[in-house]
């Protein structure tokens, strides 16, 4: 019997593989001809009242800002912007040269005529900041070599640090700009080669600790910024707000703890941080976030996540919260807010075309090939019953799983793909953030070669990690996220693999190498 369930999945995975590649093909060749796109209406009232699914805490799921609000705000002007070197490995007369460069306005949707054309558009604008005041990097920091060795910050082999960019909207004034998707959205390897769209290992908690543990930094400054990313006062008892309120010290020592490849985003937490999410092969994932709060269910979703990402998911009333709000009561009239990425927003076709390249992205030639080991592999992941999430070819079933503590909905059943069985990893993302759902989504194991770390919060740096029988015990030293002052802990959960034998495993690591 085991023998035809396998035959019968890998025939699945042959067909599943041979239709996307046909596809695939069938978009390439059109990309340059004559293209006019029906692009949708971002803040449409009827989609945004079902984009996102509700809160673990139902009451206090967000009620984001009105159509009339959202298209009141101004566009944003996409200005030319350039590299930003690390010191010692920026070219001579490079920073004098900069001062000389006039503003250049860089996106226009009247000269994009084919789809190869939207996507190059996209392509900037992916690598375009939306920040110039210094919120996280500024002038000081990306030329001083002490940030550097503080965050461990990595550079190509250009010299190049690529989670920035130098942004000039007027003659002679050079600054850092901060927030684009490929501040996240980076990967930069040992090599020095550049995975645009992989989980990216920007050490971005690290420069936010550089930031305020500087003695000019007030500590009030510190309090009320980790408040406005975290706090989420409608949990009981939360932890995030009682981070917000702590002192100095302890507020950079949890920044501190987060390493690269988990970043504390907006709304999510330090003390439960996320994993950066891949972007290559985003087009297949029916929910967004690792909660899946968004869905994804067209390219309209898409350029809705963005908006809402890029940032104006701290405009909305989360049970009387407002995290940018006045009092964290009242919205600032629109276009009044001073919070980076809540006074204006990307145009319709700006937004678009950030969705075209992010769905063009491809993977990196997978160096791990086939192997009489790698298929003994597939057969002990058929056989171990991965494919019920991991469903090829996708390796996802594109499904929502329970966290530990909360209870399904009976209405969520009928409206969401619900995978109804708890895989027992910690649920404090989930139940304790704004973005928290009470889900995790089932990730796809496509490109896990080049991704780390593992698991939502990051706990884990390696595939082997994963299926190491030691993470389960209190004296486990987590390869990956820890927490501030933690030595040792559990990571328990996802224990699917952990019985196997040596060679077993192995050969399961193997395989999973070649997705």
């Amino acid at each position: 019997m085991k023998q035809v369930l396998s035959i019968l999945l890998l025939s699945c995975l042959f067909l599943g593989i041979l239709s996307y590649t046909t596809q695939e093909k069938g978009d390439k060749a059109n990309l340059s001809t004559p293209f006019t796109p029906d692009i949708p209406r971002t803040w449409d009232s009827t989609a945004m009242a079902t984009v996102e699914l509700p809160l673990a805490t139902s009451k206090a799921s967000p009620k984001h800002v009105s159509s009339d609000y959202y298209y009141k705000l101004p566009e944003r002007v996409i200005y030319k912007s350039y590299p930003v070197y690390a010191p010692g490995r920026e070219p001579k007369g490079y920073w004098e040269w900069l001062k000389k460069q006039e503003p250049q306005v860089v996106f226009d949707p009247a000269k994009l005529k084919t789809e190869a054309d939207w996507i190059k558009a996209g392509e900037v604008l992916f690598d375009t900041p939306i920040d110039t005041d210094g919120a996280i990097l500024s002038n000081e920091d990306v030329r001083d070599p002490a940030f550097y060795a503080y965050t461990k910050m990595p550079v190509t082999k250009e010299g190049i640090m690529p989670y920035a960019r130098y942004v000039i909207a007027e003659k002679g004034k050079v600054l850092t700009g901060n927030l684009a998707c490929s501040m996240c959205h980076t990967r930069v390897e040992s090599n020095g080669t550049v995975l645009k769209g992989a989980q990216g290992n920007f050490p971005g908690d690290l420069a936010t600790a550089w930031l305020i543990r500087n003695p000019n930094f007030p500590e009030a400054g510190a309090q009320f910024l980790t408040g406005v990313l975290f706090d989420a006062p409608f949990v009981k008892d939360d932890p995030n707000s009682q981070l917000s309120h702590s002192s100095k010290a302890a507020i950079v020592k949890a920044f501190e703890a987060v390493p690269p490849g988990a970043f504390g985003r907006q709304g999510t937490s330090i003390l439960f941080p996320p994993s950066v999410p891949d972007l290559i092969g985003v087009q297949e994932r029916t929910y967004l976030d690792h909660g899946g709060l968004s869905r994804h269910r067209n390219i309209g979703d898409m350029m809705r996540y963005i908006a809402l990402n890029q940032a104006l998911d701290f405009l909305g009333d989360y049970d009387g919260y407002i995290p940018v709000g006045d009092q964290h009561k009242t919205r600032p009239e629109a276009g009044k807010s001073q919070f980076t990425g809540t006074f204006d927003r990307h145009s319709e076709a700006q937004l678009y075309a950030i969705s075209r390249y992010v769905y063009s992205l491809k993977p990196p030639v997978n160096p791990n090939k086939s192997s009489a080991l790698s298929k003994r592999g597939e057969t002990i992941f058929i056989e171990q019953g991965c494919v019920s999430c991991h469903t090829p070819p996708l390796y996802t079933n594109n499904m929502l799983t329970p966290a530990d503590g909360f209870t399904v909905p009976d209405d969520h059943l009928k409206k969401y793909d619900i995978f109804d069985i708890s895989i027992g990893t910690d649920p404090g993302y989930t139940m304790k953030t704004r973005r928290g759902t009470g889900y995790y989504k089932v990730p796809s194991l496509k490109g896990v070669w080049y991704r780390g770390p593992f698991l939502h919060d990051g706990s884990l740096a390696t595939l082997p990690d994963m299926l190491d029988p030691n993470r389960l015990q209190d004296n486990y030293v987590p390869t990956g996220f820890k927490g501030a002052d933690v030595k040792t802990r559990a990571v328990r959960g996802h224990e699917f693999g952990l019985e196997l034998s040596a060679t077993d495993r192995s050969a399961l690591l193997a395989f999973l190498k070649t997705l």
